[in-house]
């Protein structure tokens, strides 16, 4: 079940959830869009992190997204862009307008069956639906314990991509990629990446200092990272594809 005031988290940020989330690699786009499309929808848009990468492949781009100060950062920075104020479960969008769409980073707040009712609704016969997520490299113990203070119910999993599934009702699994990259990443910018995270926003000033205070003793006490500024930080991102049934 999806958390209401996790999910909600996002309304409260815009300019630093850009500035400091990780982007997706080009090879993502590739794996959804292997070929050009008429038109896309990314839906749960956020800031534009991943609708960046499809302008260019679609003759039209279509932004959706609940939060209007993440719709104004999109709207800046990809001015021929079409961005609309909605939610997966009411996308304002008519039916069969869509040729492919795109959720990266946003699925697993999304109630399934509706969105995936709605998703249906506005995409075009065999249309397809890609799934993104930027998720913790298991291979990195420093980021992982990290992970561990922010979402100390997952432990050493990161459940965000169990939104994602074989079966999604409406839709025939296609195919699931794993692509992996490393950033350059300074220390103050690591920290303030995790401002950004849900259980972060919701969190009081004490708990809140208390998380920050528990991943700077892991960077300190890391031989990866201890007495280093900038720190190479592997990500794993998963793609899933589905094509409409």
């Amino acid at each position: 079940m999806v958390d209401d005031v996790l999910a909600r988290s996002f309304t409260l940020t815009g300019a630093d959830y850009d500035r400091y989330r990780p982007g997706f690699p080009p090879a993502a786009a590739d794996v959804v869009m292997p070929h050009a499309v008429r038109t896309v929808l990314d839906l749960g848009a956020g800031s534009g992190k991943f609708t960046e990468l499809l302008v260019g492949r679609a003759q039209r781009v279509i932004a959706v997204e609940p939060s209007e100060p993440m719709l104004a950062i999109l709207r800046s920075k990809l001015p021929g862009v079409e961005a609309h104020a909605g939610s997966a479960e009411r996308i304002p969008v008519g039916s069969g307008a869509a040729d492919v769409v795109t959720v990266a980073q946003a699925f697993h707040w999304f109630d399934r069956d509706a969105a995936c009712s709605e998703i249906a609704r506005v995409l075009a016969p065999s249309g397809a639906l890609g799934l993104l997520w930027n998720r913790f490299d298991p291979s990195c113990a420093w980021d992982r314990a990290a992970h561990r203070i922010a979402h100390p119910a997952l432990g050493d999993s990161d459940a965000t991509t169990s939104a994602a599934a074989d079966e999604l009702p409406g839709f025939d699994f296609v195919r699931r990629e794993q692509l992996h990259s490393t950033e350059r990443i300074r220390r103050d910018a690591y920290l303030r990446r995790w401002s950004t995270v849900s259980t972060f926003l919701v969190a009081d000033e004490v708990a809140r200092a208390q998380m920050f205070d528990a991943i700077e003793a892991i960077l300190d006490s890391d031989p990866e990272t201890r007495g280093h500024d900038e720190y190479d930080l592997p990500i794993v991102t998963d793609v899933f594809v589905y094509r409409r049934a």
